[in-house]
């Protein structure tokens, strides 16, 4: 896309005392696409230390490392779920599983030990329906190509002979 999809987007995750940081950070920072990150030092609310990782990204190349990461399932529930995701302000919220991302996958998460995706989606005016539309066209800039298969080309050719 050439024009930027969001205002603003923001990626954040909190590391509890009890998880490995490094496992944490390694996952935040192959979702965002660098380990370039803010990491902010704060306590839970039981006084142990707890890690604020944040990522705000201002270019789309970023944002499409975001998305692009995500893999097909994820954009796919995404994008039938679009209504609810994006507020009448047009910002966009999703949560990831940390559990699951930490193992390797990327999955939505309905509870809330999450690494959490916040964007101002574009749209003009700004109205809810163009926001979920805008956001649906760009998930789906994400699909697998539809290029035909190897061979294709010669199999039309030989059947108009």
């Amino acid at each position: 896309m050439t024009h930027s999809v969001f205002h603003w987007l923001r990626v954040e995750a909190f590391v509890y005392a009890t998880e490995k940081e490094d496992l944490v950070k390694e996952t935040f920072s192959s979702l965002v696409g660098t380990d370039e990150f803010q990491t902010e030092i704060s306590e839970g609310e039981h006084g142990n230390r707890m890690l604020i990782l944040q990522f705000m990204a201002s270019r789309q190349k970023e944002m499409d490392a975001v998305f692009g990461a995500l893999g097909q399932k994820v954009l796919s529930d995404l994008t039938a779920d679009l209504e609810n995701r994006i507020d009448d302000d047009c910002v966009f919220y999703t949560r990831l599983d940390k559990q699951k991302a930490v193992q390797g996958e990327w999955a939505i998460a309905h509870h809330g030990d999450v690494i959490s995706i916040t964007g101002k989606v574009a749209s003009n005016p700004a109205k809810k329906e163009i926001a979920v539309a805008n956001m649906r066209n760009y998930l789906g800039s994400f699909a697998p190509s539809q290029a035909p298969r190897e061979g294709a080309p010669e199999q039309a050719e030989r059947s108009r002979t």
